[in-house]
C-alpha cells in the first residue's frame, strides 16, 4: 500500500485552491508550513490540513500511527470500508503525487499517480494526538482500488477531489459517498523506476 508520497506544492497554489473552495487559512500561516518534500515515507514528519474554528490549519505531525500492539508495525494505511469516522480526527495529507511499487525483488518498480484536473490533491486521513513525548501522528484510509490503480495494485489510498475536502472534515455528505475511488480517467499513472522482477 502507499507508503510514499510527494510533496511539491507551491504556497500561492495552495492559497488560491483553498480560497477557491473559501477554506480560510489562518493568517500566520506561511510557504514554511508547506516543504516541499520528494519523498515523504513512514515516521517523517509532514503536514497535513485539519479544521481548527473557522479555518483550516496546517500542522505537522509523523506519518504513520504507532504499532497497536508488540509485534505489530506502524499503522500507515487504515481500511475505511464499513466503518463510521464520525467520532474521528479527521484530516487532509496535501500530496503533489503518490507513489505504488511492484515487483518481488528490490528495487521494486515504483509508480507516480497524479491527480488530473487539479494542482494537487488531498488524501483522505486521520490523526491522533501523540502519547507522552511523542509527536502526534496521521495515517492514511483505503478504499478498493478504482480502475486508474487496479492494475497495479489490489488497494488505493483515498484521493479526494477537491469538492470534498470540507465533506470530510466536517461530514456533511455520507461517508460512502466520499471514501471512494475515483473515476477512471481521474489520475495518471507514470513509471517512474523500473523493478528488477
Amino acid at each position: 500500500m502507499c507508503n510514499d508520497y510527494e510533496q511539491h506544492i507551491a504556497w500561492a497554489e495552495y492559497c488560491r485552491m483553498m480560497q477557491s473552495m473559501a477554506l480560510d487559512i489562518p493568517s500566520h500561516q506561511t510557504e514554511l508550513d508547506l516543504p516541499l518534500a520528494d519523498d515523504i515515507r513512514i515516521n517523517d514528519p509532514a503536514p497535513i490540513m485539519r479544521a481548527a474554528g473557522d479555518t483550516m490549519e496546517l500542522t505537522r505531525m509523523t506519518f504513520a500511527f504507532p504499532p497497536s500492539g508488540p509485534k505489530g508495525g506502524p499503522v500507515f494505511n487504515f481500511r475505511s470500508e464499513g466503518r463510521s469516522f464520525g467520532n474521528s480526527k479527521r484530516c487532509l495529507i496535501p500530496a503533489s503525487a503518490f507513489f505504488e511499487f511492484t515487483g518481488k525483488k528490490y528495487p521494486k518498480a515504483k509508480h507516480r499517480f497524479t491527480l488530473n484536473d487539479a494542482p494537487f490533491m488531498a488524501i483522505a486521513g486521520l490523526w491522533r494526538d501523540g502519547e507522552g513525548n511523542k509527536p502526534p501522528t496521521f495515517t492514511m484510509l483505503t478504499t478498493e482500488p478504482g480502475p486508474d490503480v487496479a492494475p497495479i495494485h489490489n488497494r488505493q489510498i483515498v484521493v479526494l477531489r477537491p469538492e470534498d475536502w470540507a465533506a470530510w472534515i466536517h461530514l456533511t455528505k455520507p461517508e460512502a459517498d466520499i471514501l471512494k475511488a475515483l473515476p477512471a480517467g481521474s489520475l495518471t499513472a507514470q513509471t517512474v523506476r523500473e523493478g528488477t522482477g
